[in-house]
């Protein structure tokens, strides 16, 4: 199918928001839907206030079954659990054409998890995005089911919508960048749950020695801690041993609320309402 055919984005947090933006500065007809009603009234405020004049559209579906037809590409950003991840994978498999692209957008969970039962295997694979339109690379990797075309064909569009893909070559979890992103961003909560030093003093310190602008814990703030928490249980639960500092910091603040910029507050408390 082209790009210009519709894209359905599964979720509406933060990242299907910022998906649609993408989609829709690409020319996409964008149909975003979430089971929580105010998430589609947020991704589409969103959408207006960063690219108002964007050449494509979002619109607010109230069902995965209307937000599929006649797509081209399924992109689902649910939450980071992955028994919901196989239920929407297997409802999507009920509900569209074979030829539908199906892909989620997991930071931590190979499709080859989600495929169970799937009558199309064939067509579904992992598109691992970061944080567009500020961080535009995007990971493509196979389920070690998905078809060649289907990748080929992935890979040829998403450079359309402004994206910039890299194909990982083997099954991996956590993928590539965020096999190497685990172990600093670990390693800084540890720093901070053992007192050693603050989420500012880190940030500071890693930005002037690795020559970036953002630090580790800017960065979980506008990931959200919710999410981060979901991927570093995940990476506990395959991989023995994780050190549990750096998820019960996360989970303390989770806990109080503070989830980063989408909550107004996470470990920085300097975020505006429209950030």
């Amino acid at each position: 199918m082209p790009p210009a055919s519709p894209i359905a984005v599964v979720g509406a947090g933060t990242l299907g928001r910022r998906l649609a933006l993408m989609f829709a500065n690409g020319g996409a007809e964008v149909r975003i839907t979430d089971p929580v009603p105010d998430q589609v009234t947020e991704a589409l405020e969103f959408v207006s206030a960063h690219a108002p004049n964007a050449p494509g559209r979002v619109v607010a579906v109230p069902s995965l079954k209307d937000a599929v037809r006649g797509a081209w590409l399924a992109v689902e950003a649910v939450p980071e659990r992955l028994e919901l991840k196989r239920q929407v994978f297997a409802e999507l498999d009920r509900l569209t054409d074979h030829d539908i692209v199906l892909a989620s957008n997991s930071s931590s969970f190979p499709t080859s998890r989600m495929i169970s039962g799937l009558d199309f295997p064939e067509r579904v694979l992992n598109t691992h995005f970061y944080l567009p339109p500020l961080i535009n690379a995007v990971e493509v990797m196979s389920s070690g089911r998905t078809s060649r075309a289907v990748l080929d064909s992935v890979l040829g569009a998403l450079p359309e919508f402004g994206f910039t893909p890299v194909e990982v070559r083997a099954e991996s979890t956590g993928f590539i960048y965020n096999r190497i992103w685990a172990a600093v961003k670990r390693e800084s909560l540890a720093v901070v749950a053992e007192g050693v030093a603050t989420p500012a003093e880190v940030d500071l310190l890693y930005r002037m020695v690795v020559g970036v602008s953002t630090g580790p814990f800017r960065v979980m703030d506008q990931v959200g801690l919710d999410v981060a928490l979901d991927i570093e249980n995940g990476y506990a639960a395959e991989r023995e041993g994780l050190p549990e500092g750096p998820r019960a910091l996360l989970r303390e603040y989770v806990e109080r609320g503070f989830l980063g910029v989408k909550s107004g507050r996470g470990f920085y408390d300097d975020y505006r309402e429209d950030s």
